[in-house]
């Protein structure tokens, strides 16, 4: 069955050329993936599966499916781009590493039973859109999730860091400054916030970090300003103390609002992720898969001090986010120009050609072996 999936491959070797090439060629930023979507839902349709445009309402997100039942096996595509840059962390590639892996599948499904999905996840660079998906339940019914991410080396798949982006936004009143003398204005309030919270810092605990600015208050010192907002950016190694802080600026936010007489609102500016779980085994039968089709040199887990919104997903079902090298030249650096460009190199077409039948592999394997997967989901229960 393996061999029937690499010959498969090889016939719709240009189909995926051009899929990175398009993709890079026309770099969209997040939310606004219009073109990419289109042409990943045209391909996949092409190929015989159902597919569902702006999945939840979400502008570019799409769902499509193919086979019946369980289990079900997910690959995941993220296609936005850094505007002004382009493709510098290759999101082009891993949209065609996932598509290549659901063709693959795809093409045996009806033979092994078990149905394959693949999820287009706009936004990735403005927190995801996986996060809300999982919020409303769309990875509750599967069993597996995966995708595989171009870098500067191969690594087996590791954890990512907890965020939580805070937006707290004070409204009082306008007018003259020197008619106004002894008015708290929004601003005084946001700079009360910053004080209190550089008072607590040195007590919070040390895998966290808190990145906060000024991201409105004022243009002249003749003018109050009628608003004023700090925005905050909460790091850490685990959700749960990510949360702690959280709740503490909340706190602060409120004790502010008492003591000034300035009312607040609380938001998230995009949306939070967790850190990413994952799941042992599924990470080990990738990496042998991997290994069986030619890639030998896997480092272990890499840890990101990025946020990933996969790690959402990875709180609800077993996931990997496994990372694939894409360069010959140990001189390019991940997030680069030349990174981009070397997206469209031969060699990185076929280290992507490798990750896109392993990760099928493991798909196949996950539904031909039932106890694989059920050591898969005890691994998950134990996490």
């Amino acid at each position: 069955m393996k061999q029937e999936i690499i010959s498969f491959l090889s016939t719709c070797n240009n189909e995926l050329d051009e899929l990175r090439h398009y993709l890079y060629n026309n770099p969209e930023t997040s939310y606004n993936e219009i073109k990419c979507s289109k042409y990943i839902c045209n391909l996949l349709k092409k190929y015989n599966f159902n597919i569902s445009e702006n999945f939840l309402n979400i502008p570019n997100a799409f769902i499509c499916k193919k086979g019946n039942g369980h289990p079900k096996i997910c690959y995941l595509c993220e296609y936005d781009a850094v505007e002004g840059y382009g493709h510098i962390t290759g999101h082009n590639i891993l949209s065609t590493i996932s598509v290549g892996a659901a063709l693959c599948l795809g093409h045996i499904i009806d033979k092994i039973g078990g149905s394959v999905i693949i999820i287009g996840c706009p936004g990735e660079y403005l927190g995801g859109s996986k996060a809300i998906m999982s919020k409303q339940g769309v990875f509750d019914d599967i069993d597996v999730v995966m995708v595989a991410h171009p870098d500067i080396s191969t690594s087996e798949s590791g954890s990512s860091s907890a965020i939580i982006p805070l937006s707290i936004e004070y409204k009082g009143t306008d007018g003259l400054s020197f008619l106004n003398k002894n008015t708290y204005t929004a601003l005084d309030a946001v700079l009360l916030n910053f004080n209190i919270l550089n008072s607590l810092i040195k007590g919070f605990p040390k895998n966290l970090e808190i990145n906060y600015i000024l991201s409105k208050g004022g243009y002249t010192p003749l003018l109050l300003p009628a608003e004023a907002e700090a925005k905050f950016y909460i790091r850490s190694d685990n959700y749960k103390t990510a949360e702690l802080i959280d709740n503490k600026l909340r706190t602060i936010a409120e004790s502010v609002s008492s003591l000034t007489g300035i009312n607040h609102t609380i938001s998230l500016y995009e949306p939070s992720n967790k850190e990413l779980i994952t799941n042992r085994t599924l990470n080990r039968l990738f990496s042998h898969n991997l290994k069986e089709n030619g890639i030998i040199d896997i480092a272990s887990s890499k840890d990101v001090y990025a946020g990933l919104s996969l790690g959402d997903v990875s709180h609800k079902v077993p996931c990997i986010h496994p990372y694939i090298s894409i360069i010959n030249n140990s001189n390019i650096k991940y997030g680069s120009n030349e990174f981009a460009q070397a997206t469209l190199s031969e060699f990185a077409f076929k280290q992507a050609k490798i990750a896109a039948l392993s990760l099928a592999f493991t798909g196949m394997d996950l539904i031909e072996n039932q106890n694989l997967l059920k050591e898969v989901k005890e691994d998950f229960f134990i996490k």
